[in-house]
């Protein structure tokens, strides 16, 4: 299985970064969405419309982007080689992935409050929860690229 891991490991990589990419694109997205859906009296034509568009995001790209990212992740660390469990970064990064899915998590339950017309937060909260991805992004490049510690 490690001789599969190695010969793979320059695909898996590069599934792994598509993946993260894809990941990222609804996480900074999706709570735009939400922006603009605030504008919007429940069960109007725009506000009926934006419910379409947050849930195709968070159904067919947010979701499956995670779950491959989680999925060539795993593969990477299960690399020989590949990780060294005594530096730090790699810790640092694990918990900001982690603070990702709960971003995720809370956006999708976020969507489920936009999609029963229950909706009781600001624009300027999503604007503000927007942020949370972007932050969690440049930790988790630094973590990786320049491995500080």
């Amino acid at each position: 299985m490690s001789d599969l891991l190695i010969t793979l490991y320059p695909w898996t990589k590069s599934l792994h970064i598509v993946s993260v990419i894809s990941w990222m694109a609804g996480l900074l997205y999706l709570p735009r969405l939400f922006v603009y859906h605030c504008a919007w009296a429940a069960g109007s034509d725009t506000s009926e419309q934006f419910k379409v568009m947050e849930r195709r995001l968070l159904r067919y790209i947010m979701n499956p982007a995670m779950i491959a990212t989680y999925l060539f992740g795993a593969m990477l660390v299960f690399t020989p080689g590949v990780i060294d469990w005594s530096q730090g970064w790699f810790h640092a990064k694990l918990a900001l992935v982690v603070g990702l899915t709960v971003a995720h998590h809370v956006f999708a339950a976020r969507y489920k409050e936009f999609a029963a017309d229950r909706n009781s937060r600001p624009a300027r909260y999503y604007r503000v929860a927007n942020e949370v991805p972007t932050l969690a992004m440049i930790g988790i490049v630094v973590m990786v690229v320049v491995r500080p510690f």
